[in-house]
């Protein structure tokens, strides 16, 4: 070695160690515990993803963006760490826009980060590639928002949007990252210093004695009081704590959708098949983590017997959601471990609501399931709701760790009252804002975050929305069984063309369609089916294997009704009656 080559070579052991952008995203998402990553690759992002998945994150690619941001809201729902979703600049970053905006409706914790354009063109309007100020469209949809510009600034902007996202009540947020930030280069140990670990981003919030006093007298008082759990009191996961409540007071109690398995739909004490009843006569009605929303009938009107009747108390993170529809008559703000924690010591004492209402509540429970018990055994081929619902509800009955996911309108209308659920979290759906789409990405997420084979149930509708991501769960390999509910068309497949021409209705797609074909196009299994038996076996096959499968079910076109169990929201023409 010359002289001048060992010079160069002891400068180049001298000189201090580096890190980048890239390297500084990475670390700080490691470094507080968020390992999965659920992206649509591209610029400015390609090379990051790579860095991440070389560094042991598992990132899972998508084929649309809006899928994968549904993927990071219910990873969110799941987990109470905020799920994280990837994106390209503009087109992209809109696209995922949906999905954030969507889990700040449901209270889901994630992020979606998302590559930009440079600044000093974007703010003069010059012109660059993809340029749009995406910070200033995504604020008005989530619970916030901020851009990173300087790569010693990557640790507490990121500290920040995890901190935002899980704390009070959770939601989406946005983090902006423009390109020319990855590539930005710093002392490594420095870079190291400037990473932050969040702590106790959700401490616990206990009401006031006064306000818990307030609740306890009412439910004491109460003579038909009644508990609705919402998806706030899943996402909790203080299962232990709601059940020794619920069974120590001993009142009936109603699970909104994604709430269902917080306690077993089978529990003696559950009002699910006596739903119309409790909500007209209870006296006293108390909301864990439910709002009274269009879910609920904003809490007014017939569903909810004579006006005035009730006294709501409601147990939430946000003062501002009290007296939203209603007047709450004991808010209870906190979070709802620990709101729920003082409530069961509060009813030590024991708390029986009286003997003739349970008595009430369960002749009608058993007078409706008794009813519906026939429509459940149906074989017939082609099969309505009611019989291939059957079939899958005796598969959850027989597998009550598998994950559900379920979208449509009559599909996911009739689903969330047949199926019976028997554990937490297990029950995957639209939430909130009802809308469809949201499928595939929850599948994905459902079998990454939590290692069990996923059912997801889809009307044939929903499923359009997100149905390229098949090939997503082929491609990982996922234990995935995607039943499509046939009918050939949005609510029925029987509306024809008014005028006779050779265009088919808006509401109707091709006859006989085989979506089983699609999946097996890039592997997976595919099944056809005509009778809920045929379904049942198909489905138990699939789950025991393990292997990404899609069962088309053929139901009866004129199966459904139109926009399921929501007509009423559906306005019709009062001057021109369309046949249906």
């Amino acid at each position: 070695m010359t002289k001048n080559q060992a010079t160069e070579a002891s400068v180049v052991e001298d000189a201090p160690a580096l890190t980048d952008g890239f390297q500084l995203v990475i670390d700080a998402l490691k470094l507080n515990d968020i390992n999965n990553l659920y992206v649509v690759p591209g610029i400015p992002i390609s090379d990051l993803l790579r860095m991440a998945q070389a560094e042991g994150m598992r990132v899972v690619s998508f084929r649309h963006e809006q899928n994968a941001g549904n993927a990071a809201a219910i990873a969110g729902f799941m987990t109470k760490k905020p799920g994280v979703c990837m994106t390209v600049s503009a087109p992209g970053f809109l696209n995922g826009l949906t999905a954030l905006a969507n889990a700040t409706t449901n209270c889901f914790p994630m992020i979606l980060i998302s590559g930009s354009s440079e600044r000093e063109i974007v703010d003069l309007q010059q012109g660059d590639y993809e340029e749009m100020d995406q910070l200033a469209i995504a604020k008005p949809l989530c619970k916030a928002a901020f851009r990173i510009l300087h790569a010693q600034d990557i640790g507490i902007g990121v500290a920040r949007a995890i901190r935002a996202a899980v704390s009070g009540r959770p939601g989406g947020v946005y983090l902006d990252l423009p390109a020319k930030l990855f590539s930005q280069v710093m002392d490594a140990a420095e870079g190291a210093k400037s990473l932050v670990k969040v702590v106790d981003p959700t401490p616990a919030q206990y009401p006031s004695a006064d306000a818990v006093n307030r609740a306890l007298d009412l439910l004491k008082g109460a003579k038909r009081p009644l508990v609705i759990f919402g998806k706030g009191a899943a996402y909790a996961q203080a299962d232990e704590t709601i059940r020794s409540f619920v069974e120590k007071s001993g009142i009936p109690f109603l699970q909104m959708s994604m709430a269902k398995g917080l306690l077993p739909d089978t529990h003696p004490q559950s009002a699910g098949a006596a739903r119309s009843l409790v909500l007209q006569e209870a006296d006293v009605v108390m909301l864990v983590g439910a709002r009274l929303n269009w879910l609920l009938s904003h809490g007014k009107g017939k569903t909810w017997g004579k006006p005035g009747s009730k006294k709501f108390i409601q147990v939430d993170i946000e003062p501002r959601e009290m007296d939203s529809n209603v007047e709450i008559h004991a808010p209870l703000v906190g979070d709802i471990a620990s709101v729920m924690e003082v409530l069961l010591k509060g009813i030590e004492g024991g708390l029986t609501p009286p003997t003739e209402w349970m008595a009430t509540v369960a002749a009608k429970r058993e007078q409706n399931v008794a009813k519906m018990a026939p429509k459940l055994m149906s074989n017939a081929s082609p099969m309505n709701f009611h019989g291939a619902l059957g079939a899958l509800r005796r598969v959850i009955k027989e597998r009550p760790d598998a994950m559900l996911v379920n979208e449509g309108a009559n599909t996911l209308d009739l689903a969330r009252g047949i199926i019976d659920m028997y554990e937490p979290r297990k029950r995957l759906d639209v939430g909130t804002w009802g809308v469809m789409g949201v499928g595939m990405g929850y599948a994905v997420a459902a079998a990454v975050e939590s290692g069990k084979p996923v059912l997801a149930v889809e009307g044939d509708s929903a499923f359009g929305f997100s149905g390229m991501e098949v090939e997503t769960i082929c491609r990982y390999n996922l234990p995935v069984c995607i039943v499509i509910f046939n009918n050939n068309g949005i609510y029925r497949g029987t509306d024809i063309n008014p005028t006779g021409g050779a265009d088919p209705s808006p509401m109707v797609f091709v006859p006989g369609s085989r979506y089983d074909k699609m999946m097996e196009a890039f592997g997976g299994v595919g099944v056809h089916v005509t009778n809920p038996d045929e379904l049942y076996r198909a489905v138990n096959e699939a789950m025991d294997s393990g292997r990404p499968t899609l069962i088309n079910a053929v139901i009866d076109p004129a199966a459904g009704t139109e926009s399921g169990n929501i007509g009423s929201l559906n306005p019709t023409s009062s001057v021109r009656k369309m046949p249906s």
